[in-house]
């Protein structure tokens, strides 16, 4: 019997929650498996493929391009496909991907795969706030709490795994720990395909509106808001070691960017207890940001275990505003409309989050002042700040 019948998408049409938040959370750990298995083996790359800096920096790139300019393909396939099956799409494309990186081992294979890859998150994320409305519809902030703790511990994994674990079982082979990160979300397909429901998806309705509509503020200003805080945190992430080299820190860039990612923990564990209240706050937003700025002046203008310190608590307080901004799409839209308003929010906010960094060495290269890269990231926490109360106040007519 076809997966597509009537009897079979009749006998799938609601789903347990433990089953829905279980789904959601595998989905969120997909989303960032075979993206940051990437970083670990760079320095392997870098040697067996004599790659330049410039290289280098277009194969850590090219994935928040793509996040950015192939979100509305991802709205696209919700719209043609419905959520569960663009959400599987970008499942098979990310596997996919990640083992064009590792059976073709030259220049342009790693590129294209990894285009293939991002192009498969780029799929996904917009069809995660979909699921959430249609099947966690009365705890949209837990449950967008619960993908992103998902997201959170798939950029741990490969980070923290890679290096001691999978390249000695691998006989040191970046390649095949391409196809080593491949696996679990292939298993992660499965899963889904197997478990969730179909009938939500709409496959058999009439072709929906996929182009977000980017005269509506709204999504522009939570865009914005979502890119501020990816750009200071990716940013952060990207001139850190730099900084502390040139201030003689070097024995702390180990330590400070693995505070930075594993800060993050804490509050989506937080989150998962207390989005459902917060989401609606224009108060959490602001703290955060604050306690972010806190941290960037901790790194900045402190030494020894404080930089570590206040590294971690930017990833924890940025950790905070994503999970509360990604819970916004689901209840600020009509149930048809929350894919476009995510790949909206997506394309503006992967498009700041590529042009801040970018302002940030431009400035440290034309003024040589070591402080430099980090005042972008500054003015990006004042946005956040600025734009919270409007987007907060707008959600909260929507709901009346």
């Amino acid at each position: 019997m076809s997966v597509s019948s009537p009897a079979f998408s009749a006998s799938r049409t609601a789903i347990k929650p433990l089953t829905a938040l279980l789904l959601l959370w595998l989905a969120g750990v997909a989303l960032r498996l075979t993206i940051l298995a990437v970083p670990p083996v760079i320095p392997l790359i870098h040697d067996d493929l004599h790659l330049s800096e410039t290289q280098v920096g277009i194969l850590s790139g090219i994935p928040m391009v793509l996040f950015a300019g192939a979100a509305i393909a991802g709205s696209l396939m919700v719209a043609r496909l419905g959520a569960v099956h663009a959400l599987l799409t970008g499942l098979a494309l990310c596997a996919a991907g990640s083992v064009m990186r590792g059976v073709g081992p030259s220049l342009a294979m790693l590129y294209f795969g990894t285009v293939v890859t991002s192009f498969g998150v780029a799929v996904m994320q917009p069809s995660l706030p979909p699921l959430v409305r249609a099947w966690v519809p009365r705890r949209i902030g837990f449950a967008t709490a619960v993908y992103t703790n998902g997201l959170i511990v798939g950029e741990i994994f490969p980070a923290a795994l890679t290096i001691p674990l999978v390249l000695p079982m691998l006989h040191r082979s970046w390649q095949w720990s391409f196809v080593f990160w491949a696996v679990p979300v292939v298993l992660i397909a499965v899963a889904i395909f197997v478990l969730a429901p179909r009938s939500e998806a709409g496959v058999a309705a009439a072709p929906r509106r996929w182009m977000p509509d980017f005269r509506n503020g709204l999504i522009w200003r939570i865009g914005i808001l979502l890119g501020s805080v990816n750009a200071t945190y990716f940013a952060l992430n990207g001139f850190l070691p730099d900084y502390l080299t040139h201030t003689g820190q070097a024995e702390l860039i180990n330590g400070a960017l693995t505070a930075n990612n594993m800060g993050q923990l804490p509050a989506s564990f937080l989150l998962l207890v207390s989005a459902e209240r917060l989401v609606r706050t224009s108060w959490s937003y602001v703290v955060c940001a604050l306690m972010c700025v806190a941290g960037l002046l901790m790194v900045t203008m402190m030494s020894g275990g404080w930089v570590i310190a206040g590294a971690a608590v930017l990833g924890c307080f940025a950790a905070g505003v994503l999970v509360l901004i990604l819970a916004l799409p689901p209840l600020i839209s009509e149930p048809d409309e929350v894919h476009l308003v995510s790949a909206g929010m997506f394309t503006v906010s992967y498009s700041v989050a590529v042009i801040v960094p970018i302002i940030s060495g431009l400035l440290w290269d034309l003024t040589g002042w070591l402080l430099a890269p980090f005042i972008p990231m500054g003015i990006c926490m004042a946005v956040v700040i600025g734009l919270a109360p409007t987007i907060v106040l707008r959600e909260k007519s929507a709901g009346a």
